[in-house]
């Protein structure tokens, strides 16, 4: 049997008739331009941490969620988890909180055929009646009760009432909820003490997000949250680990404290 020689490619041809002749060097400059210009046309952009946690909260649900199960959407903004949930579980009865008015109606004309997704528009917390709440204008990402440490020091900042209510007073204790996502820019601990019948009770998985620069200035110490966690009977993991272990490798106590104070992660999962 013969051996077939692969046919040298065009780059190795020119390199070697062009060897030693006075183009040569302008040659290798058009080459390099071009393939830089190639790269750039081709080459993916580096993921955000926002992108990767957006597409770890999709494979959590794939893997918690069955087609009829329910989720809660806190901080439901532009309503990308909740449209998330409305795919993965289409016949279950979800439950979204925004309490920006302008974002509450694009989401109740986004999702205004879905009879199943009950948009709310209030912010939660540990207490209910109204509340001032900060409007970051030029980031409506950042907004929430109390003012955060911002990135951009020209962040315009309006101040709205809203209505403040427990998760526990809209959403019975019995019902079956299996996702929880919980996005509200350093206020969890009030959120999560306003729903301890329903975590105790149903111990969904719960996603959020908890780190510094927002969580501080509601006072809340890490251990607050793990603490309340496990009196619930949940237990606290690293997002990526929960999905590559199945749930079994969980964050100790000083670890979760550890990812909080270095700051290596803001984004955690809790689970049974």
């Amino acid at each position: 049997m013969s051996t077939k020689i692969a046919p040298e490619g065009f780059k190795a041809r020119w390199k070697k008739r062009l060897a030693g002749t006075p183009v040569m060097p302008a040659a290798q400059l058009v080459s390099r331009g071009i393939t830089r210009a190639w790269l750039s046309l081709t080459s993916k952009p580096p993921m955000t941490l926002n992108h990767l946690y957006d597409r770890q909260t999709v494979a959590v649900m794939r893997r918690v969620l069955q087609p009829d199960s329910i989720g809660i959407d806190i901080g439901c903004n532009e309503g990308l988890v909740l449209k998330a949930l409305a795919q993965v579980a289409p016949r279950g009865e979800h439950h979204a909180f925004e309490p920006l008015p302008h974002l509450f109606a694009e989401l109740r004309n986004q999702f205004r055929t879905n009879p199943r997704l009950h948009l709310h528009n209030m912010a939660l917390s540990d207490s209910t009646g109204t509340a001032t709440f900060q409007h970051v204008v030029t980031n409506n990402g950042y907004s929430g009760l109390k003012t955060r440490r911002y990135d951009r020091p020209d962040e315009q900042v309006e101040q709205i009432e809203v209505r403040l209510e427990k998760l526990d007073s809209i959403i019975p204790a019995s019902t079956p909820v299996r996702f929880v996502k919980i996005d509200v820019e350093g206020a969890e601990l009030q959120v999560l003490k306003g729903a301890l019948n329903l975590l105790g009770s149903q111990k969904p998985v719960v996603l959020l997000e908890h780190g510094i620069g927002s969580s501080d200035f509601y006072g809340t110490l890490p251990e607050h949250v793990f603490d309340l966690f496990a009196g619930c009977g949940l237990r606290m993991f690293l997002v990526r680990k929960w999905l590559k272990s199945g749930g079994r490798d969980s964050l100790s106590r000083q670890a979760f404290f550890d990812q909080y104070w270095d700051q290596t992660n803001y984004f955690f999962l809790a689970g049974p």
